[in-house]
């Protein structure tokens, strides 16, 4: 019996060490608790809180409303105008760039033979003339080559005949179709 007592007496020595053990965690629990629920109370007031709004002692004494009376006595010049002026610059479009750059002109013409109309072998007249400009890059410099290519129609089936036949001479194609790049 005495075996039980001991093991009894070491059971509850144990115990109520961990029980002391138990309650002095508890505090130091209880007191992290209290120590944030003070701080989230502290940040809380210090965004949302009055302490944000700082007010100034001579903003107090405005709360007299004299408003009215100090405004009366003073007396503000009328602002003076002013006239603004500006110039739009002018839009310089596709042509007007290429008229300060030096022009080379290259004819695409029929010849002599080619001048005449296949269907009454009459000769044929110079009806209009296609300009396609382009830009030929050299190193350093730049200038506009202007390719004119001559096309023809004869007079004598214009007034004569149901079919007109047109000839246009020969020209090479642009690399890009209506656009100012040119092989170089």
């Amino acid at each position: 019996m005495r075996k039980q007592d001991e093991k009894t007496k070491l059971t509850i020595e144990e115990l109520e060490k961990k029980n002391a053990e138990l309650e002095r965690r508890n505090r130091e629990l209880q007191a992290d608790i209290e120590y944030y629920k003070q701080k989230y109370a502290l940040l809380t007031a210090k965004k949302f809180g009055t302490s944000s709004e700082k007010t100034d002692k001579e903003q107090l004494e405005l709360q007299l409303f004299n408003e009215a009376e100090i405004s009366s006595t003073v007396l503000l010049e009328e602002p003076t105008l002013e006239t603004i002026s500006y110039t739009r610059k002018k839009k310089i479009g596709r042509a007007d760039r290429l008229n300060e750059l030096p022009v080379e002109t290259i004819h695409y013409d029929l010849s002599d033979s080619e001048k005449v109309c296949s269907e009454c072998d009459h000769s044929m007249h110079e009806m209009s003339t296609q300009v396609r400009k382009e830009l030929k890059i050299i190193p350093a410099q730049v200038k506009v080559v202007e390719h004119v290519q001559h096309i023809y129609s004869c007079r004598n089936c214009e007034t004569h005949a149901i079919k007109t036949p047109i000839k246009k001479a020969e020209m090479p194609k642009p690399v890009i179709k209506k656009g100012l790049a040119s092989p170089s």
